[in-house]
């Protein structure tokens, strides 16, 4: 039986972890979480979403901006992140509406796709 989801893994090219966690901690205030010892080596770092890890490892090689691959990020003020992101030179994609929901998408500085979903009434 499947009880949930452990985490995510997006990817950032190799030698990118410093401007990834300026971009996943600085500007989306991610919290650093620590990655086990025996993993250490492989580059990249892990952030805390909520109650979820995002495992955010390096990979050379691939087309970020040609997958519609993505994780989605639950908020409460989508306005505020629309606006945050904006302010910091980040172009917004308005996204297919879904009823109860407002969201919109953008790429990370390396092309991964993100999306920002909020629960509407």
């Amino acid at each position: 039986m499947i009880l949930g989801v452990h985490h995510a893994q997006i990817t950032i090219p190799k030698g990118a972890d410093e401007e990834g966690k300026k971009f996943y901690c600085g500007m989306l205030g991610l919290q650093e979480i620590e990655k086990p010892e025996s993993l250490k080596g492989r580059g990249g770092f892990w952030v805390k979403a909520g109650d979820m890890d995002v495992h955010v490892g390096t990979e050379d090689g691939f087309e970020r901006l040609k997958t519609k691959a993505h994780i989605a990020y639950l908020v409460e003020d989508i306005s505020y992140w629309r606006n945050r992101l904006q302010q910091n030179g980040v172009v917004i994609l308005d996204s297919v509406p879904i009823q109860g929901y407002e969201r919109f998408e953008f790429r990370d500085p390396f092309g991964n796709r993100v999306e920002m979903i909020q629960y509407i009434a």
